[in-house]
């Protein structure tokens, strides 16, 4: 079994599991508070950094190439930086290291496990829907942190917040 599916499976391994850097990803949408907290609580039992990430989402492409009107618009980009500043700022006044960027992308499955690689991250941190029926949620943007948590070689922990 590997690390991030024994985590997912396993809660006495995500009690005692010490983490150095955390990434707090978003696919597009606000970060939840709990997912927040999560990150919180992680980052606090080990003293581990966290690292927010958002992307901005491009919808398509035209005729294999990218195209303006397909691209996030500057409200967009404003609107995920705003979501990342928000986060880092919390986390850091809970004396929590904190930095975060925002990328835009089709693919945000494939940007979010790359970014995780590239920071260095232990542990994948996102607000999630509840999962639905896979044929389903691969039509589904909202499906996404399942995408992640299917497709990464490091733990992923999914958030779902109560209604």
């Amino acid at each position: 079994m590997t690390a991030a599916a024994a985590a997912v499976r396993d809660p006495q391994t995500e009690a005692t599991q010490q983490y150095n850097r955390i990434l707090l990803a978003s696919e597009g949408r606000e970060i939840p508070d709990a997912a927040i907290k999560r990150a919180i609580e992680l980052a606090r039992r080990s003293g581990a950094s966290v690292h927010v990430f958002s992307i901005a989402r491009v919808h398509g492409v035209a005729f294999g190439l990218p195209s303006p009107g397909l691209l996030p618009t500057k409200r967009e980009w404003q609107e995920q930086r705003e979501l990342v500043t928000k986060a880092v700022r919390r986390l850091e006044r809970k004396g929590i290291e904190a930095k975060g960027h925002v990328l835009g992308t089709r693919n945000a499955t494939k940007k979010i496990c790359a970014e995780a690689k590239l920071e260095g991250c232990d542990v994948i941190v996102m607000g999630a829907d509840p999962d639905r029926n896979r044929v389903v949620g691969n039509l589904l943007w909202s499906q996404e942190p399942q995408r992640v948590r299917r497709r990464a070689k490091i733990p992923v922990f999914l958030v779902v917040e109560d209604e």
